[in-house]
């Protein structure tokens, strides 16, 4: 086999948009720009040095973001992405990205879940279950989690987005049974009438309201992959494909060799950077979950620019531990504008940059029509047939 570049590191910073995508009506997401958006209102010093010169502003340089100022020149290649897929979720997200757009729409429930499926639920886990409808994840626990801790019941609650949330305080209900109570969700949830795309399982802990705080051992029980992805034709090449962060769960272990759990984003970055000293062939492919989690479904302008300075510094700490022969590439898998109305993701463009030492770059790749274009461009790299879906632009990078 014979590759340009022996490792590829990929990095998903979850939900950070760079501008409304062309069907932002059909989600009324007109207006929305989730790193515009936070350049703009950031209160305070705001600078993202490694990304302005990799040419993130670059992508819009007729609107830069503001205080991310254009590359001349850039060190990276820079354009962006827009989506095909039916929905706006992390899975929709990540499997189109990997040749697998999301073309039937998930089941969404904005008035809660139907008394038979809440029924299955209680009798399984012999749990009531309270609340049942869309709900910001503080807010929820914020709310009913004194009742959880007397009664014992299950929260359950959902989003703009297709999942099913538990959240359960692990003095009452233990992280084991938290967790076998999704596995039955995810079982009685595959196929219509709900199809939904993903059972989240949300543990915390606290004694009272104000102090109630959600744990890094969150799970996600996403969709079997209903077709092969990229990350399976990688596998089936002979080639590594690691998984850091939620990615293992998006794709349900699905054409992955070896996963690391993350507790936030500086420990993904921490283990993205640790795999640089790993001598592999294949793709490394990490996700970075807080931006969206933590600050964008929470609507926190001024913790989202913190996150983003903070990854933006390991980026630095990245660079230096790259090789000729690798490629990194930095994209998200939706919007989720934290200035925006509401509390769900936002349709947007994706932004898309690639860098490698052994690459000239300063160079557009222009406005990519489907995410699956960045699959196409991985196996390109790596000689490997992908899906009838999008179109590589490897030859760009050169």
């Amino acid at each position: 086999m014979m590759t340009k570049f022996k490792r590829v590191f990929g990095i998903v910073l979850d939900s950070v948009g760079i501008g409304e995508a062309p069907d932002a009506a059909k989600y009324d997401d007109v207006g929305s720009d989730t790193i515009g958006h936070i350049g703009a209102n950031y209160e305070g010093d705001f600078a993202l040095p490694n990304l302005a010169k990799l040419g993130l502003s670059n992508i819009r340089v007729e609107n830069p973001i503001k205080r991310v100022p254009v590359a001349d020149p850039a060190i990276g290649y820079f354009g962006k992405m827009s989506e095909i897929s039916a929905g706006k979720d992390s899975m929709d997200g990540h499997w189109e990205m990997m040749g697998l757009p999301v073309t039937e729409p998930l089941g969404f429930f904005p008035n809660g879940f139907d008394e038979t499926l809440i029924g299955k639920l209680e009798e399984f886990s012999g749990r009531k279950i309270v609340a049942n409808k869309p709900y910001s994840g503080t807010e929820v626990i914020k709310e009913f989690g004194e009742h959880q801790l007397e009664t014992g019941d299950l929260i359950v609650y959902t989003s703009g987005d297709s999942v099913l949330q538990i959240a359960a305080n692990t003095a009452v209900i233990p992280l084991e049974e938290l967790y076998r109570i999704c596995e039955y969700a995810r079982s009685i949830t595959i196929n219509k009438p709900y199809r939904i795309g993903r059972i989240i399982a949300r543990p915390y802990v606290g004694t009272k309201a104000d102090n109630f705080t959600r744990t890094s051992d969150r799970h996600d029980y996403a969709l079997m992959p209903t077709a092969e992805t990229d990350l399976d034709r990688l596998k089936a090449a002979g080639l590594e494909v690691l998984a850091v962060g939620k990615i293992n769960d998006i794709f349900s272990g699905q054409g992955i060799t070896a996963g690391w759990h993350t507790t936030s984003n500086h420990d993904g970055m921490e283990k993205t950077i640790g795999l640089t000293d790993r001598d592999f062939t294949g793709f490394s492919f990490t996700n970075l979950v807080d931006f969206d989690a933590m600050y964008g479904h929470r609507r926190n302008v001024e913790g989202y620019g913190d996150a983003l300075m903070e990854f933006d510094g390991q980026l630095g700490e990245l660079f230096p531990k790259l090789n000729d022969d690798d490629l990194l590439f930095i994209t998200a898998d939706h919007g989720n504008d934290p200035s925006y109305r509401g509390t769900d993701h936002t349709r947007e463009f994706v932004p898309i940059l690639f860098y490698s030492p052994g690459l000239p770059a300063n160079q557009s790749l222009g406005i990519r029509n489907t995410f699956s274009d960045l699959g196409q461009t991985i196996l390109s790299n790596f000689e490997v047939k992908g899906s009838e879906h999008g179109t590589s632009f490897f030859d760009l990078l050169k």
